[in-house]
């Protein structure tokens, strides 16, 4: 009989536990819809971010993680599988391509604040010296390579196609190369290392920011298209969460706008229109 009531008793307390265990578990659901976890990939965005919007959010009752990436492909990878909850270091031609290749679920929360790619320094600091045969390194990735012979275009140097998509551009588009430039696509994190071999580098702005070269040296910079705005990127999955809702509220805040204000010298930040 004392065996019986002591087996009963343990069932019991072990069932009190289970149930006390799902309700207070921290990674139940309430808690994790009060925990955004940052998929960040080297660059000025995440830090605006983790600066930015983490301490407003935080006054909201939000807990942000930070979860680092080498690229933001991984990144990229991690947010369509669900490891992290969002990123902050892509623009909406990336995500396209992302989304095509991947097959992949990722969209857009909103626009937010943008350092623009440009013409930089290397052999020659001066786009006047531009000469017969210089030679240009430029982003390989499609999306930021388009940019990169709008860019062009627009210092004079090349003619494009009136008809081209502007987010397709490519080299087969030239129809006029006014200095007969070389112009040599290659990964964007190595341009840098590699200034000395070229007469002008073409930089987006995350790869200027990894490589501590000031914006201050721009010789010429785009004007960025709406496809080239950086955005706050979600699985689709979670557009209607709290918490997505919660960021784009932060980023479109009185707080926020003095902050970047406050840190945009030399108007490193190019603001997106409300």
């Amino acid at each position: 009989m004392k065996k019986r009531y002591w087996i009963s008793i343990l069932v019991i307390s072990l069932i009190g536990l289970f149930f006390f265990s799902f309700i207070y578990h921290p990674g139940n659901k309430d808690t994790e819809d009060k925990t955004i976890i940052l998929g960040s990939s080297p660059g000025p965005y995440s830090d605006l971010f983790l600066q930015g919007i983490k301490p407003i959010l935080e006054k909201e009752g939000y807990t942000v993680k930070n979860k680092s990436f080498a690229s933001l492909l991984n990144a990229d990878i991690a947010l369509n599988e669900g490891q992290v909850d969002l990123n902050v270091d892509q623009h909406t031609a990336y995500m396209k391509n992302f989304n095509n290749e991947k097959k992949a679920n990722l969209t857009a929360l909103n626009q937010i604040p943008t350092v623009p790619t440009g013409i930089y320094p290397a052999q020659k600091d001066n786009l006047d010296a531009i000469s017969n045969g210089d030679k240009i390194a430029i982003p390989d990735d499609p999306s930021n390579t388009a940019r990169a012979y709008r860019l062009m275009e627009k210092a004079g140097w090349i003619t494009l196609k009136k008809d081209v998509n502007p987010i397709k551009v490519g080299k087969k588009d030239i129809t006029s190369n006014k200095y007969n430039l070389n112009i040599t696509e290659m990964n964007s994190s190595t341009i840098p290392r590699s200034k000395n071999d070229f007469n002008f580098i073409i930089l987006t702005g995350s790869d200027a920011y990894e490589a501590k070269i000031s914006t201050k040296k721009i010789l010429l910079a785009e004007n960025i298209q709406p496809d080239y705005f950086l955005i706050a990127t979600i699985n689709k999955k979670n557009t209607n969460k709290p918490w997505a809702k919660a960021v784009t509220k932060a980023y479109q805040s009185t707080e926020f706008a003095e902050y970047v204000k406050n840190h945009n010298q030399d108007n490193y930040w190019i603001m997106p229109n409300k």
